[in-house]
């Protein structure tokens, strides 16, 4: 009996013991589990390319900010004064007037033609003729002083004005370049005012005249002529 007893207490004490030996290697296990995976996305390139991305944005920006506007260029006319400067050479930075043939002369290039240029296609045009005597010449133009022909548009037209006088220009053509009357304009009223030998002349147009078959009054301008629509 007492034997007995003996072997179930063994029994008991083996089987406690694999119990205790196996719960050990449970904890173990759970201890080194690996970490979350969330903890290596936070490391991963997300942040490192953000900045990236931003500095692009921020390029873009500034690039449409530094485009110039688009617009009408004033394209330079006879009796307009300019200043040609050519980098690192006085003798070719030079104060000019556009002749009335709408041309200006330099050293080296003699005649350029100015008339219907803006200043920087003159510039680059300069330039193109210098390269042949000097090695990469810098060119750039200043538009000092507008002195062209030019007429004035005033009264009740929809762009009332000063316009250059470029070539023939007629008193309807005129009008047209202005946009045309407004709703308040007296067609049949218009009055040219022209400065001749120091006196003004005063003459005075009918729209309806001038657009039948004879043109009656379609004046062509000169500088300095005024046109009045009341």
């Amino acid at each position: 009996m007492v034997h007995a007893r003996w072997a179930v207490a063994c029994l008991l004490s083996v089987f406690l013991f694999v119990g205790v030996v196996a719960k050990g290697d449970t904890a173990d296990n759970t201890v080194k589990a690996p970490p979350p995976p969330q903890a290596v996305s936070q490391a991963g390139p997300v942040p490192s390319a953000s900045p990236p991305i931003a500095a692009k944005k921020g390029i873009e920006a500034a690039v449409s900010v530094a485009v110039p506007l688009e617009g009408p260029q004033y394209k330079l006319g006879p009796e307009d004064q300019i200043r040609v400067s050519v980098w690192e050479n006085a003798q070719l930075t030079l104060d000019l007037v556009v002749r009335p043939d709408g041309k200006i002369s330099m050293p080296l290039i003699q005649d350029v033609t100015a008339e219907g240029q803006t200043a920087a296609e003159l510039a680059t045009q300069i330039q193109q003729k210098l390269g042949a005597f000097i090695k990469e010449p810098q060119v750039s133009i200043i538009l000092l002083q507008v002195n062209a022909p030019r007429y004035f548009v005033i009264g009740n037209v929809t762009r009332p004005g000063t316009y250059p006088l470029r070539s023939e220009t007629s008193i309807l053509q005129a009008l047209s370049l202005a946009g045309g009357f407004t709703q308040f304009a007296s067609p049949r009223s218009i009055k040219l005012i022209r400065n001749t030998a120091g006196k003004q002349e005063v003459r005075k147009v009918n729209y309806n005249n001038m657009i039948d078959e004879g043109g009656e009054g379609n004046y062509l301008l000169k500088s300095g002529d005024t046109i009045v629509v009341p």
